[in-house]
């Protein structure tokens, strides 16, 4: 047993309790100051874009310098500058070489990391155009692109030291096209996220017609939770952009079209997949916008869109299923939400049996039950896999995929596909919320194009049938970048 405490003892015990809880405040300065550089010793308020090709196929990838040219007037976050996400195939950083600090870094994905992942990549070389944004440096900076390696960590990639006095830097204004206006905007565009929505095939003529589909589809965001919670979070832009003709390319119909930045359907042989490889361009035209975010509104009826996280996002507004679409891409785009679905024919390589966990926030691998970084939200007892009727939503979807498929061969108008899809989104949503953990977050197999191996977090979501919400795990994971990027 312990005697008295002596004055010198207490005195002495308090004075390096002081001196511990200094040091712990010490501490977690220095840590703050690690995670969030302040933006005006490093940086100034415009927008630097460097421009890069890259290219591979066969076992390589290579990546070489384009340009760097100015962007316009800075809209990202000013305190939110270190990505701490851990979200994309790719991540970059701008380090200060002085202190070999990350004063910016941003994760994301690409076309190019699609398209390595198709048949066609172990066949060909292949080249895509890339950008990396990011505010203009006061100083010499090293540029570091990474990419996952097989077990999910960040390697470098590419490197390239940039100085911004250099005269091989463009800082000259990007050059205005196309005619910018406000949907709605909640404050400075450095305390929002911005989104900009594009016309692309709509003529002058159709430019109304592009006004109410922004109104529409931009309702229909803000009606779904999270957004609908954190509307104030946001500003969204437009930009009227007119082409010459109505429509965009559809090559697998012998519709062709030349359009301002190159929408088209049929990415890699996907007669519904809708993206535009001509980055250059997209970028120069949505300079004109503050945005971090950009969804393509595509004048076309045919059922069609595309979601790239961090890059570009694609509606095709005049299909019964606009609405549905809008939200599911732009889960991929701004979330990085991967498709739950997986009966559905994709041209991604599919079957692999090694299974690393994957990046995407709403799917796992389930590698250790005890540490699904859902866990948190799963209630105890609930079974890990979670028993769900796998096998007559199977039987049901192999139906639709064949009825699919027919239509796909004899080119039967838009309105038979729609009709298809309609019963589908109806006895989907019958079976699928009449399953016991229905309505509960659990492991359900089947994900990511993936019969076996990968797993859910409910057994529906936007992500994975046409309905009309984003489950908990989504949900969280919108939530996460909002953060990021408002106040």
């Amino acid at each position: 047993m312990s005697g008295p405490v002596s004055a010198r003892s207490l005195a002495a015990r308090l004075v390096l309790g002081v001196a511990l809880l200094l040091f712990s405040q010490d501490i977690g300065s220095i840590r703050a100051q690690v995670a969030s550089p302040d933006f005006d010793d490093h940086f100034q308020r415009l927008t630097m874009r460097l421009d890069y090709f890259h290219s591979g196929g066969m076992g390589e990838e290579i990546l070489a310098l384009d340009r760097v040219v100015s962007d316009g007037p800075w809209a990202g976050s000013l305190t939110q500058l270190v990505d701490d996400t851990n979200l994309g195939k790719y991540l970059f950083e701008i380090i200060d070489p002085s202190t070999n600090r990350v004063i910016y870094s941003r994760g994301f994905a690409s076309i190019y990391g699609e398209w390595e992942t198709t048949g066609e990549a172990r066949r060909r070389h292949a080249t895509f155009h890339e950008s990396l944004r990011f505010p203009w440096p006061l100083h010499s900076v090293q540029v570091v692109l990474k990419k996952r390696d097989d077990e999910g960590a960040f390697r470098e990639l590419w490197s390239v030291p940039l100085d911004p006095d250099s005269r091989f830097v463009n800082p000259a204004p990007p050059p205005a096209e196309g005619r910018v206006w406000a949907v709605f905007e909640n404050g400075d565009p450095t305390e929002k996220v911005d989104l900009v929505l594009l016309s692309e095939g709509y003529t002058e003529a159709e430019m109304g017609k592009f006004h109410s589909d922004v109104a529409r589809l931009v309702e229909r965001l803000f009606e779904t939770e999270p957004f609908k919670s954190n509307r104030s979070e946001f500003n969204v832009w437009a930009i009227d952009l007119p082409s010459e003709q109505s429509g965009v390319n559809r090559p697998h119909v012998r519709q062709f079209r030349r359009t301002p930045v190159s929408a088209e359907y049929n990415i890699f042989g996907s007669e519904r997949y809708l993206l535009t490889f001509d980055n250059r361009r997209l970028r120069d035209v949505l300079s004109a916008a503050p945005y971090e975010f950009v969804e393509i509104l595509v004048n076309e009826e045919q059922y069609g869109g595309g979601g790239i996280y961090n890059f570009q996002a694609t509606t095709a507004v005049d299909t019964e299923f606009a609405d549905y679409i809008f939200v599911h891409e732009f889960g991929h785009h701004f979330a990085g939400l991967a498709d739950e679905y997986y009966t559905s024919s994709v041209a991604y390589e599919t079957g692999d049996a090694r299974r690393p966990e994957p990046w995407e926030p709403n799917v796992t691998a389930l590698l250790d039950p005890e540490h699904l970084k859902w866990g948190d939200l799963v209630a105890e007892g609930r079974p890990l896999p979670t028993p769900w009727g796998k096998d007559e939503y199977e039987e049901h979807a192999r139906s639709i995929q064949a009825r699919r498929q027919a239509l796909i061969d004899r080119q039967a108008p838009e309105a038979e596909f729609d009709a298809l899809f309609e019963e589908q989104r109806r006895i989907e949503s019958e079976l699928l919320h009449a399953m016991e953990h229905s309505g509960h977050v659990g492991a359900f197999e089947g994900a990511m194009y993936e019969a076996r191996g990968l797993y859910r977090s409910e057994t529906d979501c936007i992500m994975f049938t046409r309905t009309d919400y984003f489950c908990r795990v989504c949900q969280r994971a919108i939530e996460r970048v909002i953060a990021l990027y408002s106040s």
